[in-house]
């Protein structure tokens, strides 16, 4: 059975584009450009997902997550054209599983719907931590790295950092962000840490796909960015 995405924005364009690229990728899609008929068909179609605008009419974005986090666990992305620290933290605070600020590229959303939903169900691996692209399986379970069909020695760490980038495809992490998230909030060594172990991870990857790589955002940090 295919998977469910419940699309909300008054937007009928971006609709009809995520449309296209979800079922192109084997989705199910419903589409509804208001706050009332997204609570509506959330009851009614128990989608496997839902996309949300925040700038909606008759409710907003805000009051649709808080009404459906009363009784419902379902991943939520929300798609807004405000970029403001102030509203991804309200966003993830009412419940939203990602976040993704307009204007995006319909490919990386689906990206991001895939990495939520490998997120939200664990149980469909049988628990098993795993991600797959083109040519890559990172195994978090068994500690594998697997490329082009060959097992490569890799340590832990190196290991844990390109599945948590993996597992959040075209989301660019700071250096402080990977410390924080990959080797603890109580880890208090040099942020060049991160910079060794993505050269590391570089020579294992570089090249073996072109569908996907581990990209340096110029000032910033790091990313897997997925074409």
């Amino acid at each position: 059975m295919a998977v469910k995405i419940l699309v909300v924005d008054d937007d009928t364009n971006i609709c009809e584009l995520l449309r296209l690229y979800l079922e192109k990728d084997g989705f199910e899609t419903i589409v509804v450009h208001d706050g009332e008929a997204a609570l509506e068909e959330a009851n009614k179609q128990n989608p496997d997902m839902i996309l949300l605008d925040i700038m909606l009419p008759k409710l907003d974005g805000w009051q649709v997550c808080r009404e459906i986090r009363k009784t419902s666990s379902v991943p939520i992305i929300m798609l807004t054209a405000k970029g403001e620290t102030f509203d991804k933290v309200l966003g993830l605070e009412l419940g939203a599983d990602d976040y993704v600020v307009k204007p995006f590229d319909a490919k990386e959303v689906v990206a991001r719907v895939k990495a939520v939903l490998r997120r939200s169900n664990p149980e469909d691996n049988g628990g098993v931590k795993e991600v797959r692209y083109d040519k890559l399986i990172i195994n978090l379970t068994n500690y594998e790295l697997i490329v082009d069909g060959k097992q490569i020695d890799t340590p832990p760490k190196e290991l844990e950092l390109i599945y948590h980038l993996a597992s959040n495809p075209n989301r660019v992490y700071t250096r402080d962000q990977l410390l924080d998230e990959v080797w603890g909030f109580d880890y208090y060594g040099d942020s060049r840490t991160v910079d060794v172990h993505v050269k590391r991870l570089r020579e294992k990857l570089e090249g073996v796909s072109p569908n996907w790589s581990l990209k340096t955002v110029w000032g910033v940090g790091y990313k897997f960015e997925v074409k």
